[in-house]
């Protein structure tokens, strides 16, 4: 069996008032240093985003969850955060801010598969 090693994940939230605090997670970071993993996993159930905030632009928001992924994967051109490396990456997509795609707090565990564990918590919180 693998050594397990420590990952930590953060959820990603569609926010659409930020005032009133309510979201939808629609995707999943994890980050693995000793692994040299960093992923994420996002779906717009446009039906039940729409039914949560009836003036939704789908495509504004798939927009900006392409951007954060296009820098997640160290991919997107013209942005000098992408050219970082992974962790510091990582926390950059999960610092606190003010806008209608935000991270969860970031949690730890202890894995030997990333992957699956991207999948796992996917499927159980955003799906």
């Amino acid at each position: 069996m693998p050594e397990k090693q420590v990952y930590e994940y953060a959820f990603i939230r569609y926010i659409p008032k930020v005032e009133r605090e309510e979201f939808l997670n629609v995707g999943v970071i994890v980050f693995c240093k000793g692994q040299r993993f960093l992923r994420m996993k996002y779906q717009l159930d446009t039906l039940r985003l729409q039914a949560f905030t009836p003036e939704l632009d789908p495509t504004e928001l798939k927009e900006y969850l392409e951007a954060w992924d296009a820098i997640c994967q160290g991919k997107a051109k013209n942005q000098p955060i992408a050219q970082l490396d992974p962790a510091s990456r990582f926390r950059w997509l999960t610092a606190t801010r003010s806008t209608i795609i935000q991270s969860s707090k970031v949690h730890p565990g202890l894995c030997s598969n990333p992957e699956a564990v991207l999948d796992d918590l996917f499927a159980k919180y955003v799906l």
